[in-house]
């Protein structure tokens, strides 16, 4: 697969989600992006849905799955979003890990946190973006 990458996080119910959504948007389809978790939950999070739709990305869609070998064999690069997910993959698989800042720890909840945490992975997913063009 040409241009493409795997977001994974434990629950794949929000973060993940939210990165592959946004590569969506920001690449315009050029890169096909994937999601995934260590330990899916039963969801996704409302709140990043509504956060996304905010910013003209769409992840109403998404439902939380496992791990695809296949995926992670096939994709150009595997972005771990966070601490919790700690997946083990052959050394050859080209991973990175973005741990994000996390608002609840200093008190910031709801939309306010969802946008703060939408903002950072946005940027973040712009970069890779513009390296996987290259």
């Amino acid at each position: 697969m040409a241009n493409s990458v795997l977001f994974i996080c434990s629950r794949n119910a929000g973060k993940s989600q939210m990165a592959a959504a946004l590569m969506d948007y920001i690449s315009e389809g050029k890169v096909t992006s994937y999601s995934a978790g260590t330990n899916p939950g039963s969801g996704i999070n409302h709140e990043a849905v509504e956060s996304l739709s905010q910013a003209g990305a769409d992840m109403l869609q998404g439902t939380p799955k496992a791990i695809d070998p296949r995926v992670v064999e096939q994709v150009d690069r595997v972005v771990i979003l966070g601490s919790d997910a700690n997946p083990q993959f052959d050394p050859s698989i080209k991973t990175e890990r973005w741990v994000t800042y996390e608002p609840s720890e200093d008190g910031i909840t709801g939309a306010e946190r969802m946008n703060m945490i939408r903002d950072e992975i946005a940027d973040r997913v712009r970069e890779l973006f513009h390296e996987l063009e290259r």
